[in-house]
């Protein structure tokens, strides 16, 4: 068995158990081994995509199980189609064309128009633009925080009146 690097013993320490648990095959949880793993994907997706199989063996099992339980899992607070359209914005600005592909093509599998799609990227620049104009201005947060909420508190007060 190699020797656990520093923060393998402090982490393993931390958690009350011994370096080697960590490192041990037998150590995974359930049955993490990447063939199980490779099972599972092509159960819940019909075939084993190439950037799973990319990863090291090693690293399969978690990233699967990152993916499955907030990517796919329809219980999260999230439904399916918000977090794909926040995964657009995103790979927008990364920018990620395999990102973009992949959430544009699950975001309208989940329901979204090309309307809806449009304007996930819309606001992305949005976002972008006034990131940029904020950071570059040297704005001070502390003022712009309270500025918000003055803003929040008003559109409040507003609405309120509204509705009466």
């Amino acid at each position: 068995m190699r020797k656990p690097n520093r923060l393998t013993a402090i982490l393993a320490a931390s958690l009350g158990l011994g370096a080697a648990a960590l490192l041990s095959p037998d150590a995974r949880a359930q049955d993490g081994s990447a063939q199980a793993t490779y099972r599972d994907i092509e159960q819940t997706l019909g075939l084993v995509p190439g950037f799973f199989k990319a990863l090291p063996e090693t690293a399969v099992s978690g990233a699967w199980a990152e993916f499955k339980s907030i990517q796919l899992n329809p219980k999260t607070r999230l439904d399916a189609k918000t977090k794909e359209l926040m995964g657009l914005a995103v790979a927008a600005q990364i920018p990620c064309q395999y990102c973009i592909a992949f959430h544009t093509a699950a975001a309208k599998a989940n329901g979204a128009t090309d309307e809806e799609v449009r304007e996930a990227v819309a606001v992305a620049a949005l976002v972008r633009h006034w990131s940029t104009v904020l950071n570059g201005m040297q704005i001070d947060l502390a003022t712009f925080k309270q500025e918000v909420d003055d803003v929040m508190r008003m559109a409040a007060e507003k609405e309120n009146k509204a509705s009466k």
